[in-house]
């Protein structure tokens, strides 16, 4: 038994030294390893385009040139939208977290292909590098959809649409094998109503990329064939139609909004479930208000074109249709109230995250219906308004869900614990600075400032400063955030299996895991958040099957 204040014993045998070098990383098929691997490579995309979002306010701190020319900084803000938003955000949960945790919290070995999750690892950094390529070699300055005919005939997007043609393949690839490992692979007695909410949301998440991503697959197809040979699909001179490039782009982009956010959603779950101690409230409701939001999400992309050109019988169906969004989200988000209704609350950072996601989500989604309104949305389109709501959703919303998933996996995928208090003061820093940032754009849009904009009338000025220096105090809490889990992996304890007292199925194995995840196959008896019959199994012996009933005690729970 382990006394408060003695250190918990580090694991001999896990996945981080069950092979050692640099190859057995690069062809790993651990599924693991190579989460880790995603991880890293999502988080040095949002560092590059956190530094050009940087750059982008900066620039805007005062009227006029500041720190660089109109082209270079239309080239700029196009770079970080592109860079966000089809290198990090999309997959950032759903292939980091999504691929260490999803088999483990099923109970099996691994997914069901392994050799194509390490190809969709590749294919994802072809797509990478070939954006880098497009973004030093040419001259992209169309922001981040590419809008026809401007793509087609001003600039260079060639290289960028094969990137986002390229990476498409990944998230494909990624969401069958998801799909697949769901279905298949669950351990004895998982069956669906026992699947953690956070793999509901992977799963929905995964159905949109296989039905919705060889949708923009195809749009890029035809813009690059457009430029290159001019086969007159979006060009008007050519006798194409600019508004079908729309058609097609949104039709994706709108539900890749929902690949964005369903797995921070299932993070949230998770985290509301642990920190308020009890039964999740309305279980079923989360689970199909998930796959609700996949199928309604194929119906709202006309929305993003009430000012594009489209009959009023359409544009009526569509806001009416954006409107029944709502419904699933908002029963989302009065269950997470409902679960920590009398619940034991305790704010650690992972839960700090949820509260904050909860408070941002929430604005971002109630600007949305806003948006979503006919009339409402003629005077706010294209504004600094429709910055602040896409950015209260996709940061406010993804980003800080993923922050909190990390934090509450952190112990699991490293075994290390980090420093609460900085990472708490790291989360009030990213909070306020998120706030100052893009709330003032709430005001920038409704009092008339338009997006993408590169120069403004002075009486934007001290708005525009604000936001700048908002930009600069969610920088530093990124930054303390990143150096906190740095100085975790250096000198954080040493975490038995389950530090958080979480009751799925990843906190019965070791921290970090077996490479095999158990040392035996879980035979699964409740509920994922059935507090009190897990309470056995979570006090095992923190070798990998719950079997031995000998109490442990990690220095984070005593």
């Amino acid at each position: 038994m382990i006394e408060p204040g003695q250190t918990m014993p580090a694991i001999e045998h896990h996945y981080l030294n069950a092979e050692k070098g640099i190859k057995s990383w690069l062809t790993t098929v651990d599924h693991k390893r190579i989460g880790i691997m995603y991880l890293i490579s999502v988080v040095l995309f949002f560092a590059v385009g956190g530094l050009l979002a940087v750059f982008v306010r900066l620039e805007l701190l005062t009227p006029g040139r500041t720190i660089m020319d109109a082209a270079m900084y239309n080239r700029v803000f196009s770079a970080h939208g592109i860079v966000m938003v089809f290198l990090f955000i999309i997959p950032s949960i759903p292939a980091s977290l999504g691929n260490f945790l999803l088999p483990i919290m099923i109970g099996a070995k691994d997914v069901a292909f392994p050799r194509l999750n390490l190809a969709s690892f590749y294919i994802y950094w072809a797509g990478g590098i070939l954006g880098i390529i497009g973004m030093l070699s040419g001259s992209v300055d169309t922001g981040w959809t590419f809008y026809a005919p401007y793509s087609t005939t001003t600039t260079t997007v060639v290289w960028m649409t094969l990137a986002v043609f390229v990476a498409g393949f990944s998230s494909i690839l990624t969401g069958l094998n998801f799909v697949v490992t769901i279905h298949k692979m669950r351990a004895p007695g998982m069956t669906w109503t026992r699947l953690p909410l956070f793999l509901w949301g992977i799963y929905a998440t995964a159905i949109i990329q296989v039905l919705a991503t060889p949708v923009i697959g195809i749009t890029m197809l035809l813009l690059m064939m457009e430029k290159v040979i001019g086969i007159g699909i979006f060009d008007p001179k050519l006798g194409g139609d600019p508004v079908l490039y729309q058609h097609f782009f949104w039709f994706y982009s709108h539900p890749a909004v929902y690949i964005m956010i369903l797995p921070a959603m299932g993070v949230i779950s998770e985290l509301m479930a642990t920190f308020s101690r009890q039964k999740i409230f309305g279980y079923k409701a989360i689970a199909l208000s998930s796959m609700a939001i996949a199928l309604v999400s194929f119906l709202v992309w006309g929305h993003h074109m009430f000012v594009a050109g489209q009959s009023e019988v359409a544009a009526i169906i569509f806001s009416a249709i954006t409107y029944l969004v709502g419904v699933p989200t908002g029963i989302k988000v009065i269950s997470w109230v409902g679960t920590m209704y009398k619940g034991s609350i305790s704010l650690r950072a992972p839960m700090i995250y949820a509260q904050m996601f909860l408070f941002l989500f929430t604005i971002g989604g109630l600007t949305g219906i806003m948006l979503g309104s006919l009339n409402v949305d003629v005077h706010l389109h294209d504004t600094y308004y429709v910055v602040a709501h896409f950015h209260y959703v996709m940061m406010g919303g993804t980003v800080i869900a993923f922050l909190g998933g990390l934090h509450y996996w952190w112990p699991k995928m490293t075994g290390k614990m980090y420093n609460e208090s900085l990472a708490k003061w790291a989360a009030g820093l990213i909070f306020i600075g998120f706030n100052v940032t893009f709330f003032t754009q709430f005001i920038l849009g409704s009092q008339g400032m338009p997006r993408r904009y590169y120069d403004y009338v002075p009486e934007y000025a001290s708005l525009h400063a604000f936001s700048t220096y908002g930009s600069w105090i969610l920088g530093l809490g990124l930054l303390i955030a990143f150096i906190c889990f740095i100085h975790s992996l250096i000198k954080g304890e040493q975490v038995g299996a389950d530090p958080w007292g979480g009751t799925t199925l990843e906190w019965l194995t070791t921290s970090p895991p077996d490479a095999h995840n158990f040392k035996r196959v879980p035979l699964v008896t409740r509920n994922p958040y059935d507090y009190d019959a897990a309470y056995d199994d979570l006090l095992g012996d923190g070798m990998g099957d719950g079997a031995s009933r000998t109490p442990v005690v990690s220095p984070s729970r005593s």
